[in-house]
């Protein structure tokens, strides 16, 4: 069982810039790629990014490419997404996910299906 916590959302204006954390307990962070995701209300559940888990290729959506960054420390078993120039389309609750262990398909939304989910943190950007 692995659980994830999101920290670091917040409200900001647009342009600026946030970091969030999603911390894993146990000792198989390593195994899994991590990916992240959002949900704006009354849309649809977005793939934002993943990072894989042997050797920090990431991979990114085209709306955030550029902008976001996606980084894992597995010493600390936390991934990171570091967001800069924020627009007010990028508010949403964002999400951490583990996906399949070992897999080579980080890139793949599905892969993050049966994964574990964190909670979600809040991010707001103000025009």
């Amino acid at each position: 069982q692995v659980q994830l916590v999101e920290s670091g959302g917040g409200l900001v204006q647009a342009g600026g810039s946030l970091r969030l954390s999603c911390a894993a307990s146990g000792r198989t962070f390593s195994r899994y790629p991590m990916g992240w995701f959002r949900q704006a209300p009354g849309k649809e559940r977005e793939f934002v990014g993943a990072i894989s888990w042997s050797d920090g290729r990431t991979y990114y959506i085209n709306s955030v490419k550029g902008r976001f960054t996606i980084s894992r420390d597995n010493a600390k078993n936390t991934v990171y997404l570091q967001m800069n120039s924020l627009k007010p389309e990028d508010t949403a609750l964002y999400y951490c996910a583990t996906g399949t262990e070992y897999s080579a398909s980080y890139y793949l939304p599905a892969v993050y299906e049966n994964g574990y989910w964190g909670q979600g943190t809040q991010v707001t950007v103000s025009s």
